[in-house]
């Protein structure tokens, strides 16, 4: 199994991602010193940055086994597209969540972000079936 470089990078930058998100979260715990370790208000920046953080973990580990999975079974160039796609659309999400004001309402980078996953994560999970 060879990975290329463009996948292998783009899976070393989204687990950087994840990390950074959750150094974020630990960021904000100790900015908050004693106080409420457990938000729940959709303006508490400690809330934003654990949901951003969170919602990576959620999406990112299953993201970078499909690309292994796919890398494993194909050396298409369809693979690195969706590495790149995968990156661009996980960073477009954690920055729109990190700028929001409140997680109440939606932005263009969250959506896009968000939308981008689902088609993204699709797209590996059928190359992942059709490369079989």
């Amino acid at each position: 199994m060879t990975i290329s470089t463009v996948t292998v990078c783009c899976i070393a930058a989204l687990g950087i991602l994840l990390f950074l998100l959750g150094a974020n979260v630990t960021r904000n715990r100790a900015l908050r010193g004693a106080g409420n370790q457990l938000p729940t208000d959709p303006t508490d920046r400690l809330m934003i940055a654990v949901r951003a953080h969170g919602n990576a973990a959620e999406y990112v580990p299953t993201m970078i086994v499909l690309l292994l999975v796919c890398s494993a079974l194909s050396d298409s160039v369809l693979i690195d597209i969706l590495a790149v796609a995968a990156l661009v659309v996980r960073v477009t999400h954690a920055v729109g969540m990190l700028t929001s004001r409140t997680l109440a309402t939606h932005g263009p980078l969250r959506d896009i972000g968000a939308m981008g996953t689902y088609l993204v994560g699709i797209a590996l999970g059928v190359t992942a079936i059709a490369t079989i």
